[in-house]
């Protein structure tokens, strides 16, 4: 059954038929001009006044001219074509960006995590032609590098300063990694109570300290302050001031099996809250194509999630 008069959505063709014939108001030039045939340009012109429900064109033997209506829907044409225009052009960068390239930052162990590999292959699944570097970062950059833009997005564990937007991925428990040389280390669980006394390791001061805080319990729940000792600025060096009786730490429970080291001892601690692993961005660059391509395979990723939000290697 035909569709009824004005109710049809004209095509962006006849729009653009129907600006060359308002600006050549001549069926024979606006042909030409559109490498078209006379009588495929009145018919495309009737058809899309049908569309419309509106006469767009006078037409007598000697002369075409606007209708008032015409007139009323030519600004109206141009600026719909000259959208579409824009919309492509948008769009074209958008697919020209996405076959470039995005820097995924990793911190710790989240480069083995099974939320990231999720992640990272549906993201090369959506993009195929997107390039995916990952870069291993320590504690002492991982956020300056994010927020000055130097990665586009990194899996990491909140919390973060300000201007670093997050996407939660799993929660996990935290665990104390002591010297195995410690009495502690031999109990089969621990109270943060028990810990008051030992020495925490520290990060350098270019390292937001609420990030830092929240993994040392600074200050611990009865309000005492955590005694610190050395400055480490990565996993490697964490581990080694460990084991070698300098302080103590909190690390995720994945640490058991992803970061086993003579020397060291990982033992549960009942009262400690987990952590969440989150991918990040900065807010400002929320919009960048190769960000939006990694949120939005994260958030593909999340719906298809099995890793039940407690990861373990």
């Amino acid at each position: 059954m035909p569709e009824p008069e004005g109710t049809a959505e004209p095509s962006l063709h006849q729009l653009r038929l129907f600006l060359a014939l308002g600006e050549e108001l001549h069926f024979g030039r606006a042909a030409a001009r559109l490498h078209i045939a006379q009588p495929t340009l009145s018919r495309q012109i009737k058809e899309l006044e049908k569309r419309l429900g509106v006469p767009l064109f006078s037409r007598d033997s000697r002369s075409v001219t606007l209708t008032d209506g015409g007139r009323a829907l030519m600004e109206e044409a141009r600026a719909t074509v000259e959208a579409m225009g824009r919309l492509r052009l948008r769009a074209g960068q958008w697919a020209r960006t996405l076959r470039a390239h995005v820097v995924v930052g990793t911190v710790g162990a989240e480069a083995a995590m099974p939320y990231t590999h999720a992640v990272l292959k549906h993201l090369r699944a959506m993009h195929p032609a997107l390039t995916v570097e990952i870069r291993a970062l320590g504690f002492a950059e991982h956020l300056a590098r994010l927020l000055s833009g130097d990665i586009d997005v990194a899996f990491l564990r909140p919390p973060v300063p300000p201007g670093v937007e997050l996407l939660e991925l799993a929660t996990e428990p935290r665990i104390a990694c002591l010297p195995a040389n410690d009495p502690l280390a031999q109990r089969p669980h621990l109270h943060l109570a028990d810990l008051g006394e030992r020495v925490f390791v520290d990060v350098p001061p270019e390292v937001p300290r609420v990030w830092w805080d929240f993994w040392a319990m600074d200050p611990r729940p009865d309000g005492t302050r955590v005694r610190y000792g050395p400055v480490v600025s990565d996993m490697e060096g964490l581990l080694h001031t460990v084991a070698t009786g300098q302080g103590i730490c909190f690390l995720p429970a994945a640490a058991r099996e992803l970061f086993p080291r003579p020397g060291v001892r990982y033992v549960d601690v009942v009262d400690l809250s987990p952590s969440i692993s989150a991918l990040g961005w900065p807010v400002e660059h929320r919009d960048r194509p190769a960000v939006r391509a990694v949120r939005e395979a994260a958030t593909a990723a999340m719906s298809a999630a099995h890793w039940e939000h407690t990861p373990s290697p």
